[in-house]
């Protein structure tokens, strides 16, 4: 067991228990914003285009979910060490694979960012406006890792919400977007899951798809069905998962928070619905506010909980 002077020396990585991102990234329902920001960046035709060129996710769709969520917990609560270390294997592996564009990383970046913001206060986390800037500030260390320049990412959310105002223009459903979609929808699963597949995952993906703004929904080619509507359903599932104790979720591999709390100290547990009442750090000014949720990944806060 380490003391606790060790712990209080030990590495925090790149963003630490004081960062907003380290409370968000430890909720459930990051899962659904990652499916939601493979949605959405499917609509890049270039992009999409390099996935279906070079991924891997059709074949191994699970494992290459589990290698993504592995990557952005080193990063959010890994060493800096083994974060660096993290990002500079993905960057070259992009280096190798010539997807290094830096237009698309950044799309690739934004829509994941996005989505991850959107699902989290959408789904009944108390987020400030200046911590919501906070957190699209704190992810420009993300993007440094992927191979962009900080300086060229959004670090507000009224910059998110100017990018994907930018870039709608140059977004389509085209045929490699309806394919993910398809794929989304019915990923290969060993004979024994397929009946969770069709019970349990087509639903939480058929609402994971439902959260995307308009546009995407226009783009894909279904209408987009009432807002309330979709806002209980995903409190109500996210509420769900949210019951699932902690340290049971944690344990599953490999096991970032609960590494990350050895280190530093039970008290770093990552808890989304202190931010309300934390530390001043979290509270700091924003430089900028978001006014009426009309970009490209919609960031909004949401509050309702009523069904339409």
């Amino acid at each position: 067991m380490r003391s606790d002077a060790t712990k209080h020396d030990a590495d925090p990585g790149l963003f630490g228990p004081g960062s907003v991102t380290w409370h968000l990234h430890g909720d459930p329902v990051m899962w659904i914003g990652g499916v939601r920001a493979l949605y959405l960046q499917a609509l890049h035709p270039v992009a999409v285009r390099g996935v279906m060129i070079n991924s891997d996710f059709r074949r191994d769709p699970w494992g290459r979910l589990m290698r993504t969520a592995s990557f952005v917990g080193t990063l959010s609560y890994g060493t800096t060490e083994a974060a660096e270390a993290a990002g500079a294997r993905v960057r070259k592996i992009h280096r190798l694979l010539g997807v290094d564009d830096p237009e698309l990383l950044l799309w690739v970046h934004c829509a994941e960012i996005d989505s991850y913001l959107h699902v989290v206060r959408r789904s009944g986390i108390p987020l400030t406006d200046a911590q919501a800037d906070r957190y699209v500030d704190e992810q420009r260390t993300s993007a440094r890792l992927v191979g962009l320049d900080p300086e060229e990412v959004p670090a507000t959310t009224a910059a998110l919400a100017r990018y994907f105002e930018e870039i709608r223009p140059r977004l389509a459903g085209g045929a490699d977007a309806l394919a993910v979609d398809a794929f989304l929808r019915s990923p290969p699963v060993a004979p024994a899951l397929r009946p969770a597949r069709e019970v349990i995952w087509r639903r939480v993906c058929a609402l994971t798809y439902d959260t995307l703004p308009p546009y995407a929904h226009e783009l894909y080619g279904r209408p987009a069905p009432p807002p309330e509507r979709v806002t209980y359903r995903l409190t109500a599932l996210a509420d769900l998962l949210r019951r699932v104790p902690d340290r049971l979720r944690w344990r599953l591999p490999p096991r970032h928070i609960l590494r990350a709390m050895d280190r530093l100290g039970p008290e770093t547990r990552p808890v989304p619905y202190s931010l309300r009442t934390t530390a001043a750090i979290l509270d700091g000014p924003g430089e900028e506010r978001h006014d009426n949720g009309a970009n490209g990944g919609d960031s909004t806060r949401w509050r309702k909980r009523t069904p339409g």
